[in-house]
């Protein structure tokens, strides 16, 4: 079990991010948020078994079609802490 916190930079707003993101949560079964910030930024928690946790960063560095990703940050957090399923954050 593995719980990824990310912060993803570039256009990466009004390309339907938060959503293709969600897709792909539930094709992998991984539990988590996704959010816009207002920096530009998208922000997400990813949390599940480790390899699906791992393509999600990997499928983050790039993203839906219209987007262009520069910049991903991937901190490690302590699993657990996220409830089942996977959801867009609009606060």
């Amino acid at each position: 079990m593995k719980r990824l916190h990310c912060w993803i930079e570039g256009r990466v707003q009004g390309v339907a991010f938060r959503a293709y993101t969600q897709y792909q949560a539930h094709l992998l079964g991984v539990s988590g948020w996704v959010r816009n910030l207002p920096d530009g930024r998208v922000e997400a928690v990813f949390e599940g078994d480790d390899a699906a946790v791992e393509a999600m960063v990997k499928w983050c560095r790039q993203g839906p079609p219209a987007a262009r990703v520069t910049a991903v940050e991937v901190v490690e957090e302590e699993p657990g802490r996220t409830a089942e399923g996977f959801v867009i954050r609009y606060r």
